[in-house]
């Protein structure tokens, strides 16, 4: 996204929460059969899941695939 963004004080309107239908980063630590794509991340997106995956002792794209995986489930 090109440009800068002008934050407002202004009114939002009507929000509506929705229920967090992701998963948590320790649900995301399981071994599933994979396909190999190439695919660009964003460098903040890898960081998080670098980090989160050092701390339940796991592989970062495992956790992203569960993620994908959770999200194409939900969406079926």
């Amino acid at each position: 996204m090109k440009g800068k963004i002008k934050y407002t004080d202004e009114p939002v309107g009507k929000v509506k929460v929705i229920p967090d239908f992701l998963p948590s980063p320790e649900e995301l630590a399981l071994k599933d059969e994979t396909v190999k794509v190439t695919i660009a991340l964003s460098k903040t997106s890898v960081e998080f899941f670098k980090k989160e995956a050092k701390k339940h002792n796991t592989q970062y794209q495992k956790m992203i695939r569960r993620l994908l995986d959770e999200y194409t489930v939900y969406q079926s």
